[in-house]
């Protein structure tokens, strides 16, 4: 997951950050209104936490502007206002999760991942595609009910290919959600990876749509899909 914290106390939005990181997120901050009322419609985000009491521009004023500008990234307010007036402002602005400080870095991971996949159409967090199964709430894989290991890399890749089970993916989708703003992969180390995720997985699961991007699905749904070896991954 992508993830824009917006937060005017420096300290207070690097100890988040560095909390997401640690569950396996990417983890992006902004402490000024303006700035984030831009970034959230301009950058692909999988999620925004934001506070209410921004210079330049309020919280309440950018999820106003992103949902204006018709952004659907789930976003959880974190304030330490927690009057009902201020929950019910937030909501009507298009909040789809309300936090107030103090609060546990633990919880804020788990309302994101939780949020992230409502809002791909997933009602339960284990996701499943063939012997791979994902719990989106521990952020861990299983292949054939045992343990899958994957370097942090290898796991958001995969994490976001298993929430978009089914649809192609492309490269600048995949670039856009596991990587912050001023990282560019380039395409020899994506297909790196590809390739070592295929070769971990061992099944038909994680297919190649030529001059479109990568799938993840069964065999029985991978018609037109290139064979491992073609993907340029070894």
């Amino acid at each position: 997951m992508r993830v824009l914290i917006v937060e005017d106390d420096a300290g207070l939005a690097a100890r988040i950050a560095d909390g997401l990181r640690a569950a396996g997120m990417v983890a992006e901050t902004c402490g000024d209104g303006q700035e984030a009322a831009f970034l959230g419609s301009t950058e692909d985000y999988d999620a925004a936490v934001l506070d209410l009491g921004l210079p330049g521009q309020d919280g309440v004023s950018v999820l106003r502007h992103w949902r204006g500008q018709g952004r659907r990234m789930p976003v959880l307010i974190l304030t330490a206002r927690g009057r009902w007036s201020d929950k019910l402002e937030g909501f009507d602005a298009g909040a789809d999760d309300y936090l107030t400080k103090p609060f546990l870095q633990e919880e804020v991971a788990l309302r994101l991942r939780v949020l992230a996949r409502r809002a791909g159409g997933h009602a339960e967090p284990l996701l499943r595609v063939g012997p791979l199964a994902y719990d989106s709430n521990a952020d861990r894989f299983t292949l054939n009910e045992e343990p899958l290991a994957l370097t942090a890399q290898e796991q958001r890749i995969l994490a976001h290919l298993m929430r978009r089970k089914g649809c192609v993916v492309s490269r600048s989708e995949i670039a856009e959600h596991v990587y912050a703003r001023d990282l560019d992969p380039d395409s020899n180390t994506l297909d790196v990876l590809i390739g070592r995720i295929r070769r971990k997985l061992g099944h038909p699961l994680l297919h190649t749509e030529r001059g479109r991007g990568f799938r993840l699905a069964e065999a029985e749904g991978a018609a037109g899909t290139a064979s491992p070896s073609e993907d340029g991954a070894a």
